[in-house]
């Protein structure tokens, strides 16, 4: 496979999400609460393109990471490449820890377990780790990692409604808090993974296939069909499924998909961002997804007050009215990404920094 085989769309993507993200976070925390109507059409449609969001980033983790992973073990340095994963892994899931500490709280002599709860940086963390683990197993098995990758996903979602209430009580919070939303967790590994899972399985698809002629065009079309398809007629499938084996998760699945729906979501904007890939290839938007941590970071201090509880939240919370919530939303957009580019050093700065520590240790 030639090296410049890059995804350059996947950068576009990103950005995109990160961008929904943004106004996404500041207006659900800050829009005053009477405003907040599902049946306002104009709301309905913002609250229904939020949450595409975090399939969109779990999705876009697995999909990168398997496929340099998978470029690199062609290469014949892929443990490397693992050790990296490993490490980035953890630093994920230590940066989302420490978004949620406040220092002056801690000075004070005060402490709870809100540091304890899990966000999506822990969960793609952890995704990562367990990428690295299938990987390490079924690296010089192509064809069977594919299918492990796919199984995975099914069963991640399928099973969902086993462990939607779940609430482990004589479980240490720190396990715990990964498997269930009742100590406050915002995201749990499942079934988030399951996203990370099918991202993974389409790494292997492009890593196998990327090379042939009009490939572009015909993924293009596959997402976009398969996309639709989840989207309208996954809970359709669920039920014919079960008519025929009489397997009762899956009736029970079918009756609250939104996993399934949520990855047609996911596989339709890869397919818009992959045919336009040639226009988005060196633009602003590509950069933005060059930076996402760095945003997450920074818009989680600004909105959320990390570190001092010195946030927006603390002085705006839920009291805008909508045209102050979309315009604020804007110039959230803008100062982030603007910090992001000119005062951040991305994720080379805390990566280095982290790396250097450990080596001194180990020596």
């Amino acid at each position: 496979m030639p090296k410049s085989n890059r995804l350059y769309f996947i950068d576009a993507v990103r950005a995109f999400a990160i961008l929904m993200m943004l106004q996404g976070h500041f207006i659900d925390t800050l829009l005053d609460p009477i405003y907040r109507d599902n049946s306002n059409t104009a709301y309905a449609i913002w609250t229904y393109f939020r949450g595409i969001t975090a399939p969109v980033f779990f999705t876009i983790s697995g999909l990168v990471f398997i496929y340099l992973l998978l470029r690199a073990f062609e290469k014949g340095n892929d443990h490397q490449r693992m050790k990296k994963g490993l490490f980035r892994g953890l630093l994920l899931i230590g940066i989302g820890y420490s978004l949620r500490i406040n220092i002056f709280s801690w000075l004070s002599g005060y402490f709870n377990t809100y540091f304890l709860v899990i966000d999506v940086l822990q969960c793609i963390g952890l995704s990562l780790i367990f990428l690295v683990g299938l990987h390490a197993l079924f690296r010089k098995h192509s064809y069977i990692f594919s299918i492990v990758l796919f199984s995975i996903g099914c069963i991640c979602f399928i099973t969902e409604p086993l462990y939607r209430d779940l609430t482990l009580e004589n479980t240490p919070l720190f396990i715990a808090n990964y498997m269930t939303k009742s100590n406050g967790s915002v995201f749990t590994i499942l079934p988030w993974f399951g996203y990370a899972a099918f991202g993974a399985f389409i790494s292997t698809v492009f890593y196998r296939h990327l090379h042939r002629h009009r490939f572009q065009l015909l993924t293009v079309i596959t997402f976009i069909i398969v996309g639709v398809f989840l989207m309208f007629c996954s809970s359709w499938l669920l039920l014919e499924i079960y008519s025929l084996t009489d397997f009762e998760l899956l009736k029970q699945s079918a009756n609250y998909n939104y996993l399934f729906t949520r990855l047609g979501n996911v596989l339709l904007l890869l397919g818009v961002f992959y045919a336009l890939e040639r226009v988005s290839k060196q633009s602003i938007i590509s950069k933005i997804g060059e930076k996402t941590l760095s945003i997450y970071v920074i818009h989680f201090i600004l909105l959320y007050g990390s570190f001092t509880g010195f946030g927006l939240k603390r002085y705006l919370n839920k009291s805008l009215e909508p045209y102050e919530a979309i315009i604020g939303a804007i110039l959230f957009m803008i100062t982030v990404c603007f910090l992001a580019f000119h005062y951040a050093k991305p994720n080379t700065f805390v990566y280095n920094l982290i790396r250097k520590t450990i080596d001194k240790f180990k020596n």
